[in-house]
């Protein structure tokens, strides 16, 4: 079918061409880069499950891409326009059905077939994930496990030669990881790992009436196939000896490869190996990953096409064989589309200032990955032409903070993980604007601006000290102690720089150690600037201590928030993160206390997986503050302010 065909078909089943839109009434929109010709990287939201196939038969390789988290959940496609370029710039996406997790494709007889655990998605090309067959399992009975089951990845393969396609399932199990708080005082995971095994499930009917045995668990020896978490199964012949070897995937970042070294219909698997690009593992950006093996460029060998935790997809060409017989890859080269949505990998975190000073609000941003974006505002007043982000650079190297294997509360499993949320404000007074920044580490640091004017230079992080009175404090399921003064409090929670007082001393308004909403003052003592110790001067309208998180461990943070003048009426007011964003209304000081009205949700429209990002800006300059947030699909969502309209 060709794609003029294909489009219209989709509009007739109601797909239509929105992307996730929303009724009428509703006003926070998806931020545009209004830049013809701009491209960006392709893109989903949080985590893509990638299906590279012909998806509107015109000869050439689209992709489809699932995306199974809140906002952005769906199944899409990315129309390859350019024909049989290895690196075609596609199309935005165009969203077919709704999206859901462990989506697999197969090929059979070179025809997708779409599988999800215990179910084929038929009439895919047509109606996406709409249409199911059971496959006669039940994927409890399957798997005989009791555990913390967090992946079934299931596909078809003739995994015996016999000319019947059986059932191949990943599994990941969890259940020794636990997933929160088990580091010892030394730092060590005390837990188990993440555990990915694959089953074999064999067909003793017909492809027409299958008739299928209980799972069997696919072994080395006398040990399981066994990976980090996330296993993402493919067969193929990848060295060339006739014969399917497994390749898999996993929860982090690498590749896993079972050479078989029996024959087609008794496959005998070597232990696995972990596939390298010269001297060091080939590794994808990110984690979460999710690979496809595809003969892309359709030269006769398997490529991979794989999806990362951002919503991103890269394409790892095959090389060849190296001489241990082990299939070589290049390093992953992510797939470009013409832009469209403003995106800045998962968990945006978004902060509206004008970072170059030319007159106009700039987006300076953070997401999972732990990188800090600047996206330079280029002219159209309210209606933006935007640049790409560009990673901010300090000291000379471009910004990512990392958890590593011991910096997140969840464990090693997050090692990649960063979740940078940041403020800017001039930290030092020295009419420059400066970064303050938290991540996964909970540690408060800044990069000062060693530049000029319009030329923002950062120095390499430095970490915010204060005028303790007694023991630095620090949350009590971290396992590491805070050096000397240093500022540590809830991960993932943003660190607000304002003039709280108005004696034009630039304080911090944070969550504390405990979770508490705190003011640390700012204040000069003789020749130089301190930060006292936080104070715990919020309270709900009834007088009760702001505590926005009470659970410890992975239950903690996550709080994001702004300080802004919302409602106009000169008294400063604070947005949390919420479905899109609280707004909680300063009501004024009452007993000491300023107490703060949680009014609810700013829109209608949930925005939000299990967080989001608020901050404001003033495109329009009209001296009154909209509101932006960031979303876990990594997109920014734009409304005016009422009382700006």
């Amino acid at each position: 079918m060709r794609i003029g065909h294909r489009i219209r078909f989709l509009l007739i089943l109601g797909f239509g061409l929105h992307f996730i839109g929303f009724g009428q009434g509703d006003s926070l929109q998806r931020l545009q880069y209004n830049n013809p010709g701009l491209e960006v990287d392709l893109g989903v939201g949080l985590w893509a499950w990638p299906m590279p196939m012909d998806f509107d038969g015109d000869g050439d390789f689209d992709l489809i891409v699932v995306c199974p988290d809140k906002p952005f959940n769906g199944t899409y496609f990315f129309e390859n326009k350019e024909g049989d370029k290895r690196l075609p710039i596609f199309e935005p996406p165009v969203r077919i059905s709704d999206g859901k997790q462990n989506v697999q494709v197969s090929y059979v007889d070179e025809k997708p077939r779409v599988l999800s655990p215990g179910m084929e998605h038929i009439e895919f090309l047509k109606r996406g994930l709409k249409v199911t067959k059971p496959l006669g399992l039940d994927t409890d009975d399957v798997f005989q496990t009791e555990g913390n089951i967090r992946a079934k990845q299931w596909k078809y393969v003739d995994y015996d030669g016999d000319g019947v396609q059986d059932l191949i399932a990943g599994v990941g199990d969890w259940t020794d990881y636990g997933w929160d708080d088990a580091f010892n005082e030394k730092g060590e995971w005390t837990n188990g790992p993440l555990r990915g095994f694959v089953f074999w499930m064999r067909n003793k009917g017909t492809d027409a009436d299958p008739v299928y045995d209980k799972a069997r668990q696919l072994r080395v020896g006398n040990k399981a196939v066994e990976v980090y978490g996330w296993p993402s199964p493919n067969f193929a012949d990848f060295d060339s000896d006739g014969d399917l070897d497994l390749l898999c995937g996993e929860f982090r970042d690498s590749f896993t490869y079972f050479e078989n070294t029996g024959n087609r219909s008794e496959p005998v698997y070597r232990a696995g190996r972990t596939l390298m690009h010269g001297d060091e593992p080939l590794t994808m950006e990110l984690q979460m990953i999710v690979p496809v093996a595809f003969d892309w460029d359709r030269d006769g060998d398997m490529d991979l096409i794989c999806g990362d935790e951002d919503g991103r997809v890269a394409l790892l060409e095959n090389q060849g064989i190296n001489k241990s017989g082990i299939p070589v890859f290049a390093k992953p080269v992510y797939f470009q589309q013409k832009a469209r949505d403003l995106k800045f990998g998962a968990l945006a975190t978004p902060y509206g200032v004008d970072w170059d000073q030319d007159g106009d609000d700039d987006i300076i941003c953070g997401n999972t990955a732990g990188y800090i974006g600047f996206f330079e505002n280029l002219g159209g007043g309210d209606k933006p032409k935007w640049a790409k982000a560009e990673l901010l650079k300090a000291g000379g190297h471009t910004i990512r903070i990392q958890a590593g294997r011991n910096g997140s509360i969840q464990g090693p499993a997050e090692e990649k993980w960063g979740y940078t949320t940041q403020t800017v404000a001039d930290w030092d007074h020295d009419g420059l604007p400066d970064l303050i920044v938290n991540s996964i580490w909970g540690k408060v640091i800044w990069y000062r601006n060693i530049g000029v004017s319009g030329k923002p230079l950062l120095d390499s992080a430095r970490a915010i000290h204060v005028e303790w009175k007694s023991e630095t404090p620090k949350p009590a399921w971290i396992w590491w102690d805070p050096v000397g003064k240093e500022l540590v409090s809830q991960w993932r929670t943003t660190p607000v720089a304002v003039d709280w007082n108005g004696d034009d001393l630039m304080d911090l308004v944070m969550l504390d150690h405990e979770g508490h909403l705190a003011f640390f003052e700012r204040e000069k003592q003789k020749d130089r600037l301190v930060l006292l110790p936080g104070r715990r001067i919020f309270a709900d309208e009834n007088g009760e201590a702001l505590e926005l998180i009470r659970g410890p461990a992975g239950k903690s943070g996550r709080r994001k928030l702004q300080v802004v003048d919302w409602d106009g009426d000169d008294r400063l007011d604070v947005l949390f993160n919420s479905e899109n964003a609280d707004f909680y209304r300063n009501l004024g000081r009452q007993d000491g206390k300023t107490l703060l009205q949680n009014t609810g949700n700013m829109d209608t429209r949930r925005i939000s997986g299990h967080t989001s990002s608020p901050t404001v800006v003033d495109w329009d300059k009209n001296g009154v503050p909209d509101l932006l947030i960031g979303a876990e699909d990594g997109r920014l969502y734009y409304k005016k302010n009422p009382r700006g309209t």
